[in-house]
């Protein structure tokens, strides 16, 4: 259903553990790159929708597939299917099969967090790196309550309380009864509502339990918040879910603790992109989290945008996207 609604016919590739990709792929003209588009949560390849045209029809390739757990690809409840490294593995996998032997990797979210593994393990598949809101996560442990702890300190609130919500084993239903009401939070019209109501603990469930319902934002029309919602619906939210309880729990530790210390760093020309609204995956965390590893890399803040920063300002971001492809850091 997420490929549908995008402006060119979906692929469906299964790999080699027999799991099912669906994913759009656009080629490149006149030897421009391809970018590779990796969505978040609670996303799929629909949020890709007006840099897959935008992109596209100024010749660059697209490749914007459904991440595990959503849209048309399969979404197994198994918690161990969603490693990064098999995760990385997947992508690879579908790169090979449409000769794509280097490309730009964009992710926005959780897609910047497997955008992170897939260079670690892959780091000749990308000539350049894009992270949306969220910057690059190098391999490691993540201390949820640390965390935490340090932006109530620091912000006022803590950033992840809701993670707490994401790692109960109903969770997945209890979003399910309430889509739309879980929808109006994630996609805010007043970014400030994070602040009280998505990451304090506790705060997410009790909003969604009560199914509280706020207007949408202008930069979401009523059909794009239909067809999103009908895509989460369809599979519900428990498979995606599971990308926040293999951090949470940690699944990541023995592979990560392989990775060569030299492929924990990020030689290629790498851009952040962060919004000044946006107040969970915040623009200090990012910029903080930039400068321990990536060796060649600029910040740029886009002014009055949240989280959502391919929605909320789709034409700069595009924009921004185009100029890092045609002339690199010196482009944007």
């Amino acid at each position: 259903m997420a490929l549908n609604n995008l402006s060119s016919p979906g692929k469906l590739l299964q790999v080699q553990d027999g799991t099912k990709y669906a994913y759009v792929h656009i080629p490149a003209t006149d030897s421009k790159p391809t970018f590779l588009l990796l969505h978040g949560f609670p996303s799929s390849s629909y949020d890709w929708r007006f840099q897959v045209k935008s992109l596209s029809d100024l010749g660059y390739g697209v490749l914007a597939p459904d991440l595990l757990g959503y849209g048309d690809t399969d979404r197994p409840v198994e918690l161990e299917k969603y490693k990064w490294k098999k995760m990385s593995a997947d992508l690879a996998q579908i790169l090979d099969e449409e000769g794509l032997r280097k490309v730009i990797g964009v992710g926005h979210d959780w897609g910047s967090g497997l955008l992170s593994r897939v260079y670690n393990h892959y780091p000749e598949r990308f000539s350049a790196l894009v992270f949306a809101a969220v910057s690059y996560i190098e391999p490691g442990p993540f201390d949820l309550d640390a965390i935490n702890a340090m932006t109530e300190q620091t912000f006022g609130y803590p950033v992840y309380g809701y993670w707490k919500f994401f790692n109960e084993p109903d969770a997945g239903a209890v979003l399910d009864s309430h889509n739309e009401s879980f929808t109006s939070l994630g996609y805010p019209s007043n970014n400030e509502v994070w602040k009280e109501h998505l990451g304090p603990i506790g705060a997410a469930k009790a909003w969604v339990t009560s199914n509280t319902i706020q207007s949408l934002p202008a930069w979401l029309s009523p059909a794009e918040a239909k067809i999103h919602n009908d895509i989460l619906a369809k599979g519900g939210y428990t498979a995606p879910l599971n990308w926040y309880k293999a951090t949470i729990r940690d699944i990541n530790a023995s592979d990560d603790a392989q990775i060569p210390e030299a492929h924990k760093f990020v030689d290629v020309p790498t851009l952040v992109v962060v919004g000044d609204e946006d107040f969970i995956t915040r623009a200090e965390l990012a910029e903080q989290m930039s400068e321990a590893r990536l060796r060649d890399f600029k910040i740029r803040k886009v002014e009055g945008c949240g989280h959502w920063i391919q929605l909320e300002k789709r034409e700069e971001f595009s924009g921004i996207l185009v100029g890092f492809a045609e002339k690199g850091l010196e482009g944007v």
